[in-house]
């Protein structure tokens, strides 16, 4: 019977097996952390993936293709979730002013000034903090620090609610452009500098007492 013949790359690779056994063997892995222990298995399954001698010249160059398209989509998920991090967790524990305290006046200057230059969504952030800061200096509305958008909307909306619809549709485009990635728009814009002409004119409703007579 004739013996089987074992190519060169086999025995190579039933060596370096036997070696990576006895390193495991070793007592320090006894207490290595879920994390090390998945980060290993990636290093070894990448390593096999462009392991060029038992893929070959056209299966090396798949796996390597394959190999991109991975590391392509873990880059632009990690850049996704750093984005809305920041955007979204920072800007919404920060309310409408975050750490700037301006007038409305001074915010519907920086509006105008934004809008000239076309920068939108800036802008209709500085419009709807001006709408905030003047109902809190007509006392329409408490002062409250952290105040987001559609809080906003829900208690302007209660003093003034002919102007309520017009409130929770500004609160929604400030939301847009600030935690959504929607880019700002002039229509956008326009929606934010109406709302606050409008209020400008307004005033609160009466408050009826339970107890009049």
């Amino acid at each position: 019977m004739v013996p089987l013949l074992t190519s060169p790359i086999d025995v190579e690779r039933e060596e370096a097996r036997r070696q990576a056994i006895q390193e495991l063997l070793r007592p320090e892995y006894a207490k290595e952390s879920l994390v090390d222990r998945l980060w290993r298995n990636v290093n070894q399954f990448l390593g096999d993936l462009l392991d060029q001698e038992s893929l070959g010249a056209a299966g090396s160059v798949a796996a390597r293709a394959a190999l991109l398209v991975i590391v392509i989509g873990i880059v632009v998920a990690l850049l996704l979730i750093a984005r809305r991090t920041a955007g979204g967790g920072t800007s919404r524990a920060e309310g409408i002013f975050g750490d700037r305290r301006l007038t409305a006046a001074e915010h519907r200057e920086a509006a105008e000034r934004l809008a000239a230059e076309s920068r939108w969504a800036e802008a209709v952030r500085e419009r709807l903090r001006a709408v905030a800061r003047d109902l809190e200096d007509r006392v329409i509305i408490d002062y409250t620090p952290g105040r987001t958008a559609d809080e906003l909307a829900v208690e302007a909306g209660r003093a003034l609610p002919a102007l309520a619809a017009e409130l929770a549709s500004a609160a929604r485009v400030f939301d847009d452009v600030t935690y959504g990635e929607v880019p700002g728009t002039p229509e956008a814009y326009g929606t934010m500098r109406d709302l606050d002409d409008h209020l400008r004119a307004a005033r609160p409703a009466p408050v009826v007492r339970s107890d009049a007579p």
